[in-house]
C-alpha cells in the first residue's frame, strides 16, 4: 500500500494556508461515539480518533472507568515525552523511589506511542506533584489498603502542563499515574503526542482483590511472559498475581530447604523458578501496584518432585486407572498421617514466605481431594482406625480437617509465628455437611464453581469472605479441544469478554438474596490453567478478556458490556502498543467506524 499524504486547506488567521494531515478523515463526537467524517475547509482544527476518544462517551479512553467524578476538557496540549518530571518528593524514600520508576515508565511508554512513525518535534513539558499526606514509607499492599486517588491535569499560562495527585498510599498514587498514561495519546493526523487538558478525576476501586491466576506447573511459563502478564495487570489496575506455581505435573519452584524437589520435579533443568527470579518478579510487580500471591496446592494436586521424600509422604501418585483417584493424570495426594510430610511442608512454606516477601495472604489450594485415594491406602486407613474413626466419608473429612489444621500451623510458624489469612478453593470442605470444619476467621474462600451455586449463599451466611472465580465466566482455558480423549474440554464454551464483563459479584449474591452480605465480597480473579497453554499463548488467552473483569471489579458498573465496547477496543490497542499480544476482538474498521458493528 502507498501511504496517503493528503494536503487539505484550512483557514488560519483569516488566510488560506496549506496544512499537511496524514489522512483525509477526522472525527467528531456524536451521541457518545466518535464519527468519521471527511476533512473540509470548514474544519480549522480536525480531530484524530485518539483525541476524540479522550472526551467522547462514558469514560473516554480510560480503562477501567473511574468510579467517582470524571471530567476531561475538550482541549489537548502537545507533549514532549522527554520532559516529564516528578517534583516535590524525595526519591530516597521507599515510595518516592517507586514513583520515580513509574514516571520513568510513563515517559518510555509515551515515547513509543507513535510506533514506527516519526513524531513531530516540539511540545511542552509535564510536571507531576503529589500531596503532602502521601505515606512515603509503606509500600505493602493488604486487603485494607486505600487505593483511591484524585488526579488533576491543567496547563498554566506558560503552557506547562501540571499534574496534581492526591493519594494516601503508594498504590493510589500509582493508579493515578496509570490513569495519566491513558490520557496521553498519539495524534496520527499531526504525528504529535498530545495530553488531555482540564482533567479532574476522583477514583477508587469497588473491591480490594482484583486478580489473575496463572498456572505454571501444567506447562512452564517463562519469566518474560510472567512480566508481560503483570504489565497488562498494571494497565488494567488489577492488583493480585496469583501464582499457581506447583501441581502434580511438575515442581519448578526451587526450594532452598529442599533442593531435591526441583531436581526431581522440573520438566528440564532450565524450566525452574529460582529465588532470584521470584524476587525480580515480586519487585517488578510492586512497581506496578501488584502483589504476588503464592499458592502451594495441597493436600491434592501433588506428585512430581516428591519422589525423594520417602515415608509414604505422598499416596496414589500415578495411580491407575487415574479416573478413580483424581480428576486428571497424574494423580497424587499428600498423606495426612505422615509426620515427615509435615516437616517437608513446613520447609516449603518457610522458603515461600521468604521468597515472596511475607505475603499478606497465602493460598493453600485445597481443591479436588479424592476420598477414594485415601481410602485405598492401608497406612492411612490403619491410622484412622487406631484413632477410633470408622472409614465412612465423614471420617475422611475429619482426616482432611486434621491435615488442614496441621498445615496451617506450619504456615504460621513459617511466617514468624504470625497468623496469615489463608485462601482455600471451594471443595467438599465447603459443602453443607463439612463447612463446620473451617473457620471464617482463618480462611477466605475462592469460588470456582458456577455463579449460581448455592455454596455462595452458604459461605456468606456463615460470614466467610469470598473471591469469585466462577468457571462459567472467569476460567480462560475453556472452549478448546479436549486434551484427554476427543471433543471439547470440560468447561466449554469459550468465555467471551462480554460475558466476563457482565459477571457481577454483586448481582450474583443479590440473586441469592444476600445483598446485605456484600461487604464479604473481596473481589474476583480470572484463572488460566495451562494444560493447553504455555509462554506462546498466555498473552492471547488472558488479554484483553482479563481487562473486562478488571473494569467489573474496579467499577462494578450498572450497565452492560455494550456501553464499554469502544473503550474496550481502544484498551486492546493500548495493550498491543505496550508489547502484549492481546487477541483481536473485531475488525479495526469497527474501531474507526464506531456504532456500525451492532448486533
Amino acid at each position: 500500500m502507498i501511504a496517503l499524504l493528503i494536503i487539505v486547506l484550512a483557514l488560519q488567521s483569516g488566510l488560506n494556508q496549506a496544512v499537511e494531515y496524514t489522512s483525509p478523515w477526522h472525527y467528531k463526537c456524536d451521541g457518545g461515539l466518535c464519527k468519521k467524517v471527511l476533512i473540509t475547509e470548514q474544519d480549522s482544527n480536525p480531530v484524530a480518533l485518539s483525541v476524540c476518544q479522550l472526551t467522547c462517551g462514558q469514560g473516554g479512553t480510560l480503562w477501567p472507568r473511574p468510579t467517582g467524578h470524571l471530567s476531561i476538557g475538550e482541549s489537548v496540549v502537545q507533549l514532549d515525552p522527554n520532559n516529564i518530571v516528578l517534583i516535590g518528593i524525595s526519591t530516597q524514600t521507599v515510595v518516592g523511589n517507586l514513583l520515580q520508576r513509574n514516571v520513568d515508565r510513563l515517559k518510555e511508554n509515551a515515547k513509543k506511542l507513535g510506533g514506527p512513525v516519526t513524531v513531530n518535534g516540539g511540545g511542552t513539558g509535564l510536571v507531576i506533584r503529589f500531596n503532602d499526606k502521601l505515606n512515603l514509607d509503606n509500600a505493602k499492599l493488604t486487603l485494607d489498603t486505600d487505593e483511591s486517588y484524585t488526579l488533576q491535569v491543567a496547563s498554566d499560562s506558560d503552557g506547562l502542563v501540571k499534574v496534581d495527585v492526591t493519594a494516601n498510599t503508594y498504590f493510589g498514587a500509582r493508579h493515578a499515574l496509570e490513569t495519566l498514561s491513558q490520557l496521553i495519546v498519539f495524534d496520527d493526523l499531526r504525528s504529535q503526542i498530545q495530553v488531555a487538558n482540564g482533567v479532574y478525576i476522583v477514583d477508587a476501586p469497588k473491591y480490594p482483590y482484583r486478580g489473575i491466576l496463572l498456572d505454571t506447573s501444567r506447562n512452564y511459563v517463562d519469566k518474560a511472559t510472567i512480566l508481560r502478564t503483570i504489565d497488562g495487570m498494571a494497565m488494567s489496575k488489577l492488583n493480585t498475581f496469583h501464582w499457581h506455581i506447583t501441581d502434580s505435573h511438575s515442581f519448578p519452584y526451587v526450594s532452598r530447604t529442599w533442593p531435591k524437589f526441583v531436581k526431581y520435579g522440573s520438566y528440564t533443568p532450565t524450566k525452574i523458578y529460582t529465588s532470584e527470579m521470584i524476587r525480580e518478579i515480586v519487585d517488578y510487580a510492586l512497581v506496578r501496584g501488584v502483589r504476588v500471591l503464592p499458592e502451594f496446592d495441597a493436600p491434592a494436586h501433588v506428585g512430581e518432585g516428591w519422589q525423594w521424600v520417602g515415608d509414604n509422604a505422598t499416596v496414589c501418585f500415578k495411580a491407575e486407572p487415574w479416573m478413580k483417584y483424581c480428576v486428571e493424570p497424574p494423580c497424587g495426594q499428600l498423606n495426612p498421617t505422615s509426620e515427615r510430610m509435615y516437616e517437608v511442608l513446613g520447609g516449603i512454606y518457610k522458603d515461600m514466605v521468604e521468597d515472596f516477601q511475607q505475603p499478606d495472604i497465602f493460598h493453600m489450594g485445597g481443591d479436588e481431594v479424592n476420598i477414594e485415594c485415601w481410602r485405598s491406602v492401608n497406612i492411612i486407613t490403619d491410622w484412622m482406625l487406631k484413632k477410633g474413626w470408622d472409614l465412612s466419608e465423614r471420617s475422611f473429612y475429619l482426616l482432611w480437617d486434621y491435615f488442614q489444621e496441621k498445615a496451617l500451623e506450619k504456615l504460621k510458624i513459617a511466617n514468624g509465628g504470625k497468623d496469615v489469612p489463608a485462601i482455600l478453593w471451594t471443595s467438599g470442605l465447603t459443602s453443607k455437611e463439612n463447612l463446620q470444619h473451617i473457620d471464617p476467621k482463618k480462611y477466605i474462600i475462592q469460588i470456582w464453581t458456577t455463579g449460581d451455586d448455592e455454596t455462595i449463599g452458604r459461605l456468606l451466611q456463615n460470614n466467610f469472605k469470598i473471591i469469585f472465580s466462577n468457571y462459567d465466566a472467569l476460567y480462560l482455558d475453556c472452549g478448546f479441544s479436549a486434551w484427554i480423549g476427543e471433543g471439547n474440554n470440560w468447561c466449554t464454551p469459550y468465555k467471551g469478554w462480554q460475558k466476563i464483563y457482565d459477571n457481577s459479584p454483586l448481582q450474583m449474591i443479590k440473586r441469592q438474596g444476600y445483598e446485605n452480605k456484600k461487604h464479604l465480597i473481596l473481589g474476583g480473579e480470572a484463572a488460566l490453567w495451562t494444560e493447553q497453554a504455555d509462554s506462546t499463548s498466555v498473552d492471547s488467552r488472558l488479554w484483553p478478556r482479563s481487562a473486562a473483569m478488571a473494569e467489573r471489579l474496579w467499577s462494578e458498573p450498572d450497565f452492560k458490556w455494550h456501553h464499554a465496547e469502544q473503550r474496550m477496543l481502544r484498551h486492546r490497542e493500548r495493550l498491543v502498543e505496550r508489547g502484549i499480544d492481546a487477541d483481536s476482538l473485531e475488525p479495526e474498521w469497527c474501531l474507526q467506524n464506531q456504532g456500525s458493528c451492532y448486533a
